[in-house]
């Protein structure tokens, strides 16, 4: 009998130590597969959290904790037919529109989702890589808008904004060259070349701008080239320079006025 009841006790402690093992097992299971989760959507992964008490009521919503969180940043669409503009296809437009541009807004709602979980337990280095995130998504977003809504155009500047940029410049023929041959530096490269107007000094400036994180302090973007390769690549190859004459090609000059002229009511605004 002794024996008997010997031999259940060790089949009863085998069965517990099974069953803890399954749990283990599912338990860490869905723990990669969580973390994994966040791989996939883009964003870091923030260090092992706790896992909330039960009586703990759910997170709020992004969106109830305000617009810097509420990753609701949408497409939009391009305001000409891409197939309109002159040496740059279809097919590059397309592409450029709706993977890197389109990307950059997404991966934008995302990262703003993440950052409305940021508390006082995470890590500094997590909470870094999403404000840097945050500012590159951000600016590429921002800078590819502005990009395509300064093309569509017959590249024929006139009128103020020809004015201003020859006042500034010595010439508007020195404002291009230096123009161009900003954008040909970053030729094989990366960045974007923008012409601004400095509201704290009341004058137009162009300056390149690396990796979406660098941009002129307190200045309106009025003409916006992208010198990243997947903005030519599929029609030029490394020719970048063939690119930038296409790009001169469809500058929407209208568009560029109007963004200088509400730029210049800003500037003497901030004047007072």
């Amino acid at each position: 009998m002794d024996a008997l009841r010997g031999t259940e006790k060790r089949e009863q402690t085998t069965k517990n130590h099974a069953n803890e093992t399954d749990v283990s097992r599912r338990a860490a299971m869905l723990s990669v597969a969580a973390g994994g989760a966040v791989l996939l959507s883009g964003c870091p992964v923030h260090a092992q959290a706790k896992p909330p008490a039960a009586s703990a009521s759910s997170p709020p919503s992004p969106a109830s904790l305000g617009i810097a969180f509420a990753g609701k940043h949408a497409v939009r669409p391009l305001p000409w037919s891409p197939n309109a503009l002159k040496g740059l296809s279809e097919k590059l437009i397309v592409s450029h529109h709706a993977n890197n541009y389109a990307g950059a807004v997404k991966n934008l709602n995302r990262v703003e989702e993440e950052l409305a979980r940021v508390n006082k337990d995470t890590p500094a280095l997590v909470v870094g890589g999403l404000k840097q995130s945050e500012l590159s998504y951000r600016n590429s977003a921002t800078f590819h808008e502005l990009y395509f809504g300064n093309l569509g155009g017959d590249g024929r500047a006139s009128g103020g904004i020809e004015k201003l940029l020859s006042d500034a410049y010595g010439s508007f023929a020195r404002w291009e060259e230096l123009f161009r041959l900003t954008g040909a530096s970053l030729g094989g490269g990366s960045g974007w070349v923008v012409t601004t107007w400095d509201l704290h000094r009341d004058v137009p400036n162009t300056f390149w701008s690396g990796n979406h994180t660098q941009a002129s302090a307190a200045s309106v973007p009025l003409l916006v080239m992208d010198m990243y390769e997947h903005a030519y690549q599929m029609d030029y190859g490394a020719a970048a320079a063939k690119y930038i004459d296409a790009f001169f090609a469809n500058i929407q000059w209208d568009e560029v006025q109007r963004r200088c002229e509400r730029a210049r009511k800003a500037a003497a605004t901030l004047r007072g």
